[in-house]
């Protein structure tokens, strides 16, 4: 479940459940869909990469079409909390945001993210095409040579599927409401087992 302080924020702000409208993107832009719990801190995370044009907080890889983030929270839905990220493939590839993805996750626990319990928070790579999906399975296997640790990766990769879009006031939260995000993130341990992890390596901020 996610951080109790904060899920009573959220849960207060629901008044205006309308979900957010996937982002405009420039002809020749590319996207790439990760799984990696909170996806208030995967935006951030993907938001200060060089290359990246938006991301958007949403809900894939289930089985319910569009989805509240009540149903998505109850763990019934078969989806996870999900960002789809908008890049420009000349200024950025798709290997670099698996780079920092691997860095900004906890992949050695299933149906888990830090603090956040349930098949909603686990890990996933959803590739878009073949390209993605050979990308994905390189990165994985070097990631498993390379680790500074021992567990095994059990992070997923999967076929992408339809993405919905989250509340509008899911999106961009950790610059609408900074205190409040800064105070879950922290909270909720995110960047201390990211660092127990990954080391100087450690993504996140």
């Amino acid at each position: 479940m996610r951080f109790a302080a904060v899920l009573a924020v959220v849960l207060a702000c629901a008044a205006s459940p309308a979900s957010a409208a996937a982002p405009k993107v420039p002809p020749g832009a590319a996207v790439a869909t990760f799984a990696g719990g909170c996806f208030w801190c995967m935006e951030s995370d993907f938001d200060k990469v060089p290359g990246v044009l938006a991301t958007i907080s949403g809900y894939t890889g289930g089985h319910k079409a569009n989805p509240t983030y009540e149903e998505v929270s109850s763990g019934t839905t078969g989806h996870a909390e999900s960002v789809e990220v908008y890049y420009d493939p000349k200024k950025v590839t798709y290997e670099h945001l698996l780079d920092v993805y691997w860095v900004s996750i906890d992949p050695t626990v299933k149906d888990r993210q830090f603090c956040d319990t349930g098949n909603q928070y686990r890990t996933a790579i959803f590739y878009h095409d073949e390209a993605q999906r050979k990308a994905a399975e390189e990165s994985k296997q070097r990631i498993e040579t390379t680790k500074p640790f021992k567990a095994p990766i059990v992070t997923s990769i999967e076929m992408a599927g339809p993405f919905y879009p989250a509340e509008d006031y899911h999106q961009d939260f950790y610059l609408k409401n900074p205190v409040r995000y800064q105070f879950y993130r922290k909270g909720c341990g995110r960047d201390a087992r990211l660092k127990e992890l990954w080391g100087a390596r450690a993504g996140g901020h």
